[in-house]
């Protein structure tokens, strides 16, 4: 038996086998793989459509027409930067309506987009909003979320920018505290060349810190005595006063070079952040390569043999067009147009069907992409392919336990059997699927790893995966019949 023989290979490098149950074992002596380092987004919004296509496939199985739709997008979105004013004007983003069953790929897709160009994004639920006049959030919202979004996002990107001046002037800032403003050269030579090497960490210093301001209680209220009564603009002025108490002051506090270092740093991004616009940077942002993800569409809209009123169907439908087709949103910080925001929606459409949209809605929606359900040469793929597939993620994490885990072709085969016969059988979750699986495998391992001797090897095959798994189908199918 092919497992037999590993465990005896392994037993010999490390002159003992233990077992973990009838069908895993464990292994002494193995070397745990490394963690590898996360990706560090970039911006990739000049990309072709080939290359966007293919940086997806390392996270995303399968759903090609979608990736091919998402890209196009992309790639026309930097295609229209390069026109002249007038025929930039005219061209407006081509909206996508993405049809598949829960747990396929749509919301990652569009999450893994916005990585990748970089650009604010928001994804928000069909189902939060209500129509106008109702109680609820109304979609305006949805803006205004995307501008916070992306101020936080374009202060990120400014911040990046500076970082490098920032550090320059915590060096200087930290040398004139240890020499003086009037220390000659070559002192300043010799301790820059000191704090460079990390000499100094450890050496005391003053710095000035703004002053914090004591966070009131949530949920507090503001008692006024009826019995002297005050005009709003006396209330105003007091309120005004009170929170501005402690603006702009400082506090002086001593601690270690090591300490203080990021501190000033922030200090310095804060003010050289003070010249840039970050607010008007970010509404520019929003109204050129915005992209809204509007998830679970489909339960705003009602069948075609239904008719009645419902504050969160219709309604919401009707509020979105003009948001899609194009307007202005008034928010904090200005005005947005939403002329050239990329709206993506995407929906199961299990009880209703895409033509149940209103019509004006559809036409807004141009680009219709089907995505299909996961089989279970796809649940294989999900389970290998992707970069940080969910094996590897198990791997690293057992890793930082010193535990090095393996899992043969046929327990893989075996996960991915059980989640698609699971999903045709009980309930269609897609890839979710095999969180469960994985999760309730590794159960037994991920609770005792931390007790498991160093450099231990857990195999798990194919027998071990039925005995974990198999009795979940049966379990799962008789929990619809439990009141």
């Amino acid at each position: 038996m092919l497992l037999a023989a590993r465990t005896a290979r392994a037993a010999a490098r490390a002159g003992r086998t233990r077992s973990l149950s009838e069908s895993a074992t464990r292994t002494t002596g193995a070397v745990a793989p490394e963690v590898a380092a996360p990706d560090v987004p970039t911006d990739d919004s000049a990309m072709t459509p080939r290359a966007t296509v293919a940086k997806l496939d390392e996270h995303i199985v399968g759903q090609s027409a979608a990736k091919r739709a998402v890209a196009i997008a992309l790639r026309n979105r930097w295609r229209r930067q390069l026109l002249g004013e007038e025929l930039k004007a005219e061209i407006v983003p081509k909206n996508i309506l993405m049809i598949g069953p829960t747990g396929c790929g749509k919301t990652e897709i569009a999450r893994r987009l916005s990585k990748m160009a970089n650009a604010p994004f928001i994804k928000v639920e069909a189902t939060k909003f209500t129509e106008v006049g109702f109680h609820g959030r109304d979609v305006d919202q949805i803006i205004r979320d995307l501008v916070e979004a992306s101020i936080a996002l374009t202060r990120k990107r400014k911040a990046e920018e500076f970082r490098a001046e920032a550090k320059r002037l915590v060096e200087t800032r930290i040398l004139d505290t240890l020499t003086g403003l009037n220390a000659a050269q070559a002192t300043q030579s010799s301790f820059r060349e000191m704090l460079r090497k990390g000499v100094l960490d450890d050496r005391q210093i003053d710095v000035d810190l703004p002053h914090q301001v004591p966070q009131q209680p949530q949920g507090g209220v503001i008692q006024l005595d009826q019995s002297n009564p005050i005009s709003i603009n006396d209330f105003l002025g007091r309120f005004n006063q009170l929170a501005s108490q402690g603006k702009g002051r400082s506090e002086r506090k001593r601690m270690a070079i090591r300490d203080a270092r990021p501190l000033i740093e922030e200090q310095e991004l804060e003010k050289l952040l003070e010249g840039v616009d970050i607010n008007r940077e970010a509404v520019a942002s929003v109204e050129e390569s915005g992209i809204v993800f509007i998830d679970e569409i489909d339960k705003i809209v009602n069948a075609s043999d239904y008719r009645g009123a419902d504050a969160s169907a219709e309604g919401v439908q009707r509020d979105l067009l003009p948001l899609i087709e194009g307007s202005t949103i008034q928010t904090k910080y200005g005005n947005v147009n939403t002329d050239y925001i990329l709206f993506i929606a995407s929906g199961a459409f299990h009880q209703a069907k895409p033509s149940d949209l209103l019509a004006e809605l559809q036409g807004r929606l141009p680009i219709r992409v089907e995505l299909d359900a996961l089989t279970e040469a796809d649940m294989y793929r999900i389970l290998t392919e992707p970069t940080n597939n969910l094996i590897a993620q198990q791997r690293a994490l057992l890793a930082t336990e010193n535990v090095m885990l393996e899992f043969t072709d046929g327990a893989v085969r075996e996960i991915a059997r059980v989640a698609s016969l699971a999903n045709r059988t009980i309930e269609n979750i897609g890839a979710r699927r095999l969180h469960t699986c994985i999760e309730r495998i590794l159960d037994d391992v991920s609770f005792d790893a931390c007790d498991y001797p160093p450099g231990d090897l857990v195999t798990i095959d194919v027998d071990y995966v039925k005995s974990k798994v198999d009795d979940m189908l049966v379990a799962s199918d008789m929990s619809k019949y439990i009141l």
